[in-house]
């Protein structure tokens, strides 16, 4: 039995223990109307900000009208306590885990594959808790694990093969947490498997095309992968866009480079998207003093685009 259901027992309607806005959440976000007026919500990654404690991180974020905490998959089943305490009675609230500890889910050792699954379910459980929007998940890192078997299969196709049963399985989970597993693509020079969006459609479709399972959309490797990233997620629509990373092309806050935000957000409202866009990204600057200001400034940029609409 996970850690969490050990502790509070099975999580069927994990907002009703939550307080204020978070005790609003529903079940499944509604699909968006493409004709009707959204609004995108900005969400920060606990590590970007600063603080001593959570709630120190918390009161920066609502100082900048921020909506959104994502936080690592790396244990956060043990935070539960703190996590509820810092969230209480505040208008931000957590929306998202960003990986986990092992990323072993194609790797030939079956017991580490479980031990992935495993510990991906554990990380679900928490996000139904919380009601956030899902777990982001690359599948793999790196070249292939699995060996070649030609003219059996090939490795890649023994990927495709074993990430299809693994999304198909833990999409079923998410589902009965009421949460999503969100597949993210990563450019060429960190994965081999998973690098453009299509890929990814492609996996869920095989998985059969569960709704609980859907993108990561990394606007970072899209702008590495994909040759054009408004048309991308023109292309790809509302019902595979689960979350998005923003990153400028030096991997630095939106804003420091060349990626030209106003056209990806207008795809992602032309989409009816009014998700989260999640900092996932390094803070320019030379002190604690510097970065504040170059985060506040970024989320200023964002949100100014947001409202121009």
């Amino acid at each position: 039995m996970c850690p969490i259901h050990r502790r509070y027992g099975p999580l069927r309607n994990p907002w009703t223990r939550l307080a204020g806005a978070h005790s609003r959440g529903r079940a499944w976000p509604a699909q968006p109307d493409p004709t009707q007026g959204v609004e995108m919500k900005i969400a920060l990654q606990e590590g970007l900000l600063p603080g001593g404690t959570l709630d120190e991180k918390l009161d920066f974020a609502e100082s900048l009208n921020v909506e959104g905490l994502e936080i690592s998959g790396r244990g956060p089943a043990r935070r539960i306590d703190e996590l509820e305490s810092a969230l209480r009675n505040r208008g931000i609230r957590l929306v998202s885990l960003c990986g986990q500890g092992t990323f072993d889910f194609l790797d030939p050792d079956f017991d580490k594959r479980n031990h992935s699954v495993a510990e991906a379910k554990e990380n679900l459980q928490v996000c139904g808790h919380f009601g956030a929007v899902g777990l982001i998940l690359p599948p793999i890192f790196g070249p292939p694990r699995l060996p070649d078997l030609t003219p059996l299969a090939d490795a890649v196709t023994l990927e495709m093969q074993l990430l299809t049963e693994i999304v198909r399985d833990l999409a079923a989970f998410a589902a009965e947490q009421q949460t999503k597993v969100l597949l993210e693509p990563l450019n060429r020079y960190e994965e081999h498997l998973l690098r453009q969006q299509e890929r990814g459609i492609e996996i869920i479709q095989r998985a059969g095309d569960p709704p609980s399972a859907s993108l990561l959309c990394d606007f970072f490797h899209m702008h590495i992968e994909e040759t054009d990233t408004p048309a991308t997620l023109r292309r790809i629509g509302s019902r595979y866009v689960g979350h998005v990373h923003m990153a400028d092309n030096t991997r630095q806050e939106p804003g420091s480079g060349d990626i030209d935000w106003k056209a990806g957000l207008s795809a992602l409202r032309d989409i009816g998207y009014d998700g989260y866009l999640a900092y996932e990204c390094g803070i320019t600057g030379d002190s604690d003093t510097e970065r504040r200001e170059t985060l506040s400034r970024s989320v200023q940029f964002i949100q100014d685009i947001i409202k121009e609409g």
